[in-house]
């Protein structure tokens, strides 16, 4: 979010770019917008049995911790090859540590969900803000933790339909502002470590007062407030951590010359965790409100690759941290995807109102370019203030659609006042060629608009295609059906799994799981990437999605699991395919 102060330099900076970036739309042609038969979705919310509106403080939003709203999470709670879902929950500034409680929804299929959370044990009531999933202790049951404003919370799934609060005996001890989360393997040894993002220095009994944003005043932050620095915890066992930040690379690095680097404190929102160099070791992009992004890239130590635990901030020498034109950004939503067919993890970032979202394609897995326009998804985005996103194909067609849903944080903002509106609708683009080209129809699903912050993506009732549940600002949580044709037949799902003793990566995070289809002359290869991390405050489905070219009937898959083992399969279309790592393989030390 870029909020102001109006006693600092970036009031200036922000009000010439809100200048700048008027006009801009002005002289740009915008985008036409048009309807698509391609996809067709449909508000099934009445029916879902997902009736919950999320609390983040109150209505109008007077603070900034009232804005972020809150996340969700894809857990398979009761191990029955179907996604749940988790509603961390927010507070009021009236008491930030009793909220109205999380729930849980368990997936009964046919897009419909039952709240479990009474039967599930799970109490928390604190202010949260985003949730992560993983299997902490390697039992073969998915945890959760939970990134608060007050002190995190881990709760152990014990198998049976409930959870239990284990934080005190975790080792996870920070009581700082968090907003989203991430279990991944980074030290290659085969349990689940976890990066945290940490947001400001905020006591809501003492706010800054109001400052001015294109000249109308508003609620103060995230400038004007420390920014508070990160955590990454190293797992050491049953479901316990140590904090090793300060020797990780996170805090403290080292640059090309091998110089010594303090890494400031920013405004962490998000974060994707993926092998974005290609040299087999999972690193770590962090997205930050109106501050640079950072990009820690893993650090091998030749000697002995699977111990090395360090890394160096490459976020500025590789051009992903800023714009192409420089600037720093307001980051929100991360989602990742391979736009130009190079093979290589590519960064799609939302961003705030009166600037773009942003695309970064990898070039060579050591710099980014800034490609936004290229692909048609600059100018379209400019009054939009963007938070969740996600690439999928959601018609079907072998290549990836977006996403993103939008809403800004100012409750004053018009389109006369700020170039912006409050309730925005969700942006839906269709990749046709090359390019992302808008959709404004798009079924019975009529794309209304609200104050929108997060969303999950996954197929919720085992059709083939991607659903999606969004969650607004003090809204009522919206269950999404995609009606594409199921009879069709025309996809491919492939849940990667580590199912060995000991493990607990078992969904394996920072896999890359490629798909080959199509005539000997004419083989198409797709890619996806099991991200750690979501599209905001919020976690990835631990399978991945492919749509399939009519007359597609040879499929060959790969998949390159995070410790380099490779396992082929052959598929057929309209199957949904379960990829284990070798059972012979022994565990990690």
């Amino acid at each position: 979010m870029r909020a102001m102060n109006s006693l600092s330099r970036h009031v200036v900076g922000s009000l010439t770019l809100g200048c700048l970036c008027a006009l801009s739309m002005a002289q740009t042609p915008q985008p036409a917008s048009r309807p698509s038969s391609n996809l067709r979705f449909s508000d099934v919310t009445a029916t879902s049995g997902v009736h919950f509106t999320p609390t983040s403080g109150g209505t109008p939003s007077t603070q900034i911790l009232e804005v972020k709203g809150g996340g969700l999470a894809l857990i398979d709670y009761d191990n029955d090859d179907d996604l749940d879902i988790f509603v961390p929950n927010g507070a009021t500034l009236a008491d930030p540590t009793q909220g109205p409680g999380a729930r849980l929804f368990r997936n009964d299929g046919a897009m419909t969900f039952t709240d479990v959370t009474a039967l599930s044990g799970i109490t928390h009531r604190g202010w949260s803000f985003g949730a992560t999933v993983g299997d902490v202790d390697a039992d073969g049951f998915d945890d959760i933790f939970i990134a608060c404003y007050g002190a995190d919370v881990l709760l152990r799934n014990n198998g049976d339909g409930a959870f239990e609060d284990i934080t005190q005996r975790s080792g996870i001890h920070d009581d700082r502002w968090s907003t989203s989360a991430a279990f991944a393997d980074l030290d290659g040894d085969g349990d689940l470590d976890l990066y945290v993002c940490n947001y400001v220095d905020f006591d809501p009994a003492a706010p800054l007062p109001p400052t001015l944003f294109k000249g109308q005043p508003v609620l103060a932050g995230p400038f004007g407030y420390g920014g508070a620095r990160d955590t990454v915890y190293e797992a050491v066992g049953a479901g316990t951590f140590v904090d090793r930040s300060d020797d990780c690379g996170i805090v403290t690095s080292r640059n090309a010359l091998g110089e010594e680097v303090v890494v400031p404190n920013r405004y962490g929102l998000n974060l994707a965790i993926l092998d974005f160099t290609g040299d087999g070791r999972t690193d770590i992009f962090v997205g930050n409100d109106s501050q640079a992004n950072n990009l820690f890239t893993a650090k091998i130590d030749r000697d002995s690759p699977l111990k090395s635990w360090s890394y160096i901030d490459n976020g500025l020498r590789s051009g992903i941290a800023v714009n192409g034109s420089g600037s720093e950004q307001a980051t929100m939503g991360i989602a990742i995807s391979d736009v130009d067919g190079n093979g290589r993890p590519d960064v799609f970032t939302t961003n705030f109102s009166s600037d773009t979202n942003t695309l970064h394609l990898n070039l060579d897995g050591r710099s980014f370019d800034d490609r936004t326009n290229q692909f048609g998804l600059g100018a379209i985005s400019r009054p939009l203030c963007g938070w969740g996103a996600g690439f999928f194909d959601f018609d079907h067609d072998a290549d990836e659609d977006l996403l993103v849903v939008n809403g800004h944080v100012y409750p004053q903002a018009t389109k006369l006042q700020m170039d912006s509106e409050y309730p925005q609708r969700p942006l839906l683009m269709e990749r046709v060629g090359g390019r992302f080209e808008p959709v404004t129809s798009a079924g019975a699903w009529m794309m209304e608009p609200h104050v929108d912050r997060s969303a999950v993506f996954a197929d919720f009732d085992h059709d083939g295609d991607v659903d999606f549940v969004i969650a607004g600002l003090n809204e009522p949580l919206r269950v999404i059906r995609n009606d594409h044709d199921a009879t069709e037949k025309d996809w491919l799902v492939v849940v990667p799994r580590d199912t060995r003793a000991g493990i607990g990566n078992r969904h394996a995070i920072g896999a890359e799981i490629q798909v080959q289809s199509g005539a000997s002359d004419k083989r198409i290869t797709q890619r996806r990437w099991m991200v750690g991390g979501g599209p905001f405050q919020s976690n990835n489905a631990p399978e991945a999605y492919f749509g399939l070219a009519q007359g597609v009937d040879a499929i060959a898959i790969k998949v390159i699991f995070p410790d380099g083992v490779v396992v082929e399969r052959t598929a057929v279309r309209g199957e949904r395919v379960f990829v284990d790592h070798p059972l012979d393989e022994k565990p990690r030390d």
